[in-house]
This record gives structure tokens, C-alpha cells and sequence, in this order.
């Protein structure tokens, strides 16, 4: 029997054991998104517990997404450098290891800690996916394994509240909000084992330089724009915060003039300067930080509001994100399947207004409210027709983004996108928390809502008018990577991208 983690670079016949690559890839992918969303129903567990306050709970969940997407572009060069096999595997070691020390924290201050370790580990794994993928997979091959993601991981975020507020709510052994953390140990362990074992080995290029000095300017300048945005609400928004967000701002623009002098002196960017020359790509940046910073935002003051203001216990909490992720997997099989490669830029115009248009009935059905009985059926419509559009966009959105992309920046690309992702998604912890627990803390619940859904619909509209910039549809899957195939490849692998 021939060895199960043979070189990459044997080119004679696809490697044996490469579908064993993409579940490892998946199970990373999944314990990424369990951690970001299934903190959220732990939020009133972790304030009895540790005494965390609105602003703990916000950093709690924030302070993961806001070291995840510091990192990814850095943790993608050091793929690079190191080979993609040896940093997913310290990736998901460390992923693995700072999870059991989330959850033996005994303090919201080492949890928080704790948190960021973790997002700093998930952002040396994540970045490893793509690469692997592309250097074990070719043709349809290739195409069928990127449509397996879209499945699987919407199945992860519908999991992580459920599975989030199962866990509290049972309080196994009396560990409670612990074993949202917990449950990554088994996980992480047999994902570890599985790519240990049949990840193939393939050297990294040491010539290589990793930009530690871009990567210091983007990982300062995240955290001046995140800390203002949790801390801020809560002291007032003295001089401080206004003067760390202007900081941030002035530290992005030092960070992409010190990236084009570095390619213009022939050293290694973290990000390739000819991804910031393309609009489509540029634009696709901004549209995917507005819209999962309302997307993430919106789903966390539900959760808030269900627990903290209609006094649902965890379980109930969890079960009630199911009309949003309903909706969602409705949208998305919608829009990769008849919509997105039909009427290209149109589906990412539609989707907002549909979502606009669950925005205004969930204002609607919460303004129908009593002080009685209480059930998600009575919001479900609403939170079920946003979902819907959010689905709508998240089908096509990434695709039209990496339509601008050609081969040999794919690897930057994807840790820039995902970067923007996860940014997006801290800010809108930072933003919409604020804005829910201004009202909350008066006991005005339904009120903290209310404005959580006016922050929706401006980030809404803006993502709507920004979406007239990228082109009328996405390039051929021929031209995004300079290979040719035939028409029904062209077909299916267009089609596969817009899941």
C-alpha cells in the first residue's frame, strides 16, 4: 500500500486520498463558524458566571472576529513560506488548544484573552483551505469540491445557535456556557488526526518574505477601530474613542502606501498592490464588509433580544435563529441555482431590498407586540423574509468579487476577502451591540431593536448603491483563471461558484 501522505508534487495521478483533504477543510471550516456565532447564546450564562457586562459580552464575541481577520492575510504569507500543510496543522493544534482554554477561563479579562488567542489560530488555518484545495484538485474536480462549501457551511451557521443554546441549557456535568468551547476539543482532535495523516506534504517557498511590518500596521489598526466601537457606548464616547477611530483610519491608508512601496522596491507584499487597482475587487471589499457587518450585527441583537428581553432560556434562544437561517439556505439555493448566473449584478440588487422588506415587517410585527404571551412565530415572517435576501447576496457576492481575480492572486485575494469578512462582522458586534444596549439598559427592548433595525436598513441601502459599481456579471470561470475549458465545465463551474 503506498504512502498515505506522499509529496504533492506527484503529478502522475490525482492523489489518492484528496477527498479526505476536503472534509478536514470543511470540519476547520465549520468550528470557525461554530465559534462565531455560538458564543451569542451564551451571553446571559457568561454574565452570571464570570459577571460579564454588555461590553465584556460584545468583546467576548467581538474580540474572536477582530484577531481572525487582523490575521488572515498575514497567516496566508506564512502559508506561503512555511507550507500550507505545517501551518493548517499549527493552525488547527493551536485553534484546538485555545478553545479548552476558553473554557477554563476564570475571568471575563482571561476570556477575552483567551478569545483573541483563538482568532489569531483560526486566522494561521483558514487561510491554508484554498491553497491545499488548488494544489490536489484540478478541473470539474476542483469545481465539485468547492460546491460541496456552500452546503456545509450554511449548515454551520445554522448549527452554531442551536447547537450553542442545546449545550447551555442541558448544562452537562454543570459546565454550562463552558461547553460551547468544549465541543471543539473532539472535533479539533479528529480533524487533527485525519490531516495529519493524509494531508500530503509539499515544501513551502522560503524565499518568501512575510511583511511583519504591513501585518503590525493592519493588526494596530483594527484594534484602534474595534476598541473605541465596544467601549465607547458605554463611557460616554469621551475624546479617546474619536481620536483611536481617526488613528485606524490614518493606519489603513499608511498600510496600502506602505504595501506599494514595498512591491515598487521588489519585496513581498501581505497583499498584492494589483487586487487594489481593480474596482470590481475594491468595490466587492467595501460590499462585503457592509453586508456582513449587518448581517452578523442584526443576528446577535436577536439573539439578545429573545434572551434578555423576552427571558427565553438558551435552547429556545438557539431555536429561534432557525426562521433567519431558514430563509437564508432558501435565498441561497435560489440565487446559485436559477438567479445569479441568469441575471448576474441584479440578484445582488434584489437581495437587499428583499431584505429591506423583511426589515420593515419585523418593525412592523414588533410595534404588534403585547406584554403577554410571546412566541418567535410572531417575528418569524419577518426574520424569515430578511434571510431570504441575505441568502439572495450571499450566493453571488463572493463570486463576483473573485471574478476579478486572476490565478496568481488568488491566494491574497481570498485572505483579503475573508479578512473583510471577519472585520466587518467585529465591527457590527461593536456597532449594533452599542446601539441595542442603549435602549435595553432602560428596559426598552423592543425599543434597542427598533434601532438595530434602522443601523440595518443605512447599511442596507448603502451596500444597494455601492452594488451599481461592480460589473453586469462575473467573468467567465475561463478568464478568472486563465485555463479554457468546454461549455459544460464553463457551465457547471460558474454555476458551483454562485452557491
Amino acid at each position: 500500500m503506498r504512502d498515505p501522505a506522499p509529496t504533492a508534487d506527484e503529478t502522475t495521478e490525482p492523489y489518492r486520498w484528496r477527498w479526505l483533504i476536503l472534509v478536514a477543510m470543511l470540519v476547520a471550516e465549520i468550528m470557525d463558524l461554530l465559534d462565531a456565532s455560538i458564543v451569542n447564546v451564551a451571553g446571559p450564562a457568561l454574565e452570571d458566571s464570570l459577571g460579564a457586562g454588555s461590553v465584556g459580552l460584545q468583546r467576548v464575541i467581538g474580540g474572536y472576529a477582530l484577531t481572525l481577520g487582523a490575521g488572515l492575510v498575514l497567516g496566508g504569507r506564512l502559508g506561503d513560506r512555511y507550507g500550507r500543510r505545517r501551518m493548517f496543522l499549527t493552525g488547527l493544534a493551536a485553534f484546538t488548544a485555545t478553545s479548552l482554554l476558553c473554557a477554563v477561563a476564570p475571568s471575563t479579562g482571561t476570556l477575552i484573552a483567551f478569545r483573541l488567542l483563538q482568532g489569531a489560530a483560526a486566522a494561521m488555518l483558514l487561510p491554508q483551505g484554498l491553497g491545499l484545495l488548488r494544489e490536489n484538485f484540478s478541473g470539474p474536480e476542483l469545481t465539485k469540491a468547492f460546491a460541496v462549501f456552500g452546503p456545509v457551511l450554511g449548515l454551520g451557521g445554522i448549527i452554531g445557535p442551536v447547537l450553542g443554546g442545546f449545550l447551555v441549557e442541558g448544562d452537562f456535568f454543570g459546565l454550562g456556557w463552558r461547553s460551547v468551547f468544549l465541543v471543539n476539543l473532539p472535533i479539533g482532535i479528529a480533524a487533527l488526526a485525519v490531516a495529519a495523516k493524509f494531508v500530503p506534504e509539499k515544501p513551502g517557498d522560503r524565499t518568501v518574505r512575510v511583511d511583519l511590518a504591513g501585518a503590525a500596521l493592519v493588526v494596530t489598526s483594527c484594534a484602534l477601530l474595534v476598541l473605541p466601537l465596544n467601549q465607547g457606548q458605554e463611557d460616554g464616547w469621551p475624546l479617546w474613542t474619536w481620536l483611536c477611530t481617526a488613528a485606524s483610519a490614518l493606519g489603513f491608508a499608511l498600510f496600502a502606501l506602505q504595501q506599494r512601496r514595498a512591491a515598487a522596491s521588489g519585496r513581498e507584499p501581505l497583499v498584492t498592490p494589483g487586487l487594489l487597482r481593480k474596482p470590481a475587487f475594491t468595490v466587492g471589499l467595501g460590499g462585503i464588509a457592509l453586508f456582513f457587518g449587518g448581517l452578523i450585527g442584526t443576528q446577535l441583537v436577536l439573539t439578545l433580544f429573545l434572551q434578555i428581553g423576552r427571558h427565553f432560556t438558551a435552547g429556545d434562544a438557539g431555536l429561534g435563529n432557525l426562521p433567519l437561517a431558514v430563509g437564508t439556505a432558501i435565498g441561497g439555493a435560489v440565487s446559485g441555482a436559477f438567479l445569479a448566473d441568469r441575471i448576474g449584478r441584479k440578484v445582488l440588487q434584489i437581495g437587499p431590498l428583499v431584505q429591506l422588506a423583511g426589515t420593515a415587517l419585523l418593525w412592523s410585527e414588533l410595534d404588534n407586540l403585547t406584554d403577554g404571551s410571546f412566541s418567535v412565530r410572531d417575528i418569524a415572517p419577518g426574520v424569515a423574509l430578511a434571510g431570504v435576501g441575505a441568502g439572495l447576496v450571499i450566493a453571488a457576492l463572493f463570486s463576483f468579487v473573485l471574478a476579478a481575480v486572476d490565478d496568481d492572486e488568488i491566494g491574497s485575494a481570498s485572505g483579503v476577502l475573508s479578512a473583510c469578512q471577519a472585520i466587518g462582522g467585529s465591527i457590527g458586534v461593536a456597532v449594533f451591540g452599542s446601539v441595542f444596549f442603549a435602549r435595553a439598559e432602560t428596559g426598552d427592548f423592543t425599543g434597542g431593536f427598533h434601532r438595530a433595525l434602522i443601523v440595518q436598513a443605512c447599511l442596507l441601502a448603502a451596500f444597494l448603491a455601492i452594488t451599481f459599481l461592480l460589473p453586469e456579471k462575473a467573468r467567465p470561470d475561463d478568464e478568472q483563471h486563465g485555463t479554457t475549458t468546454g461549455p459544460a465545465t464553463d457551465t457547471d463551474a460558474k454555476q458551483h461558484l454562485a452557491m
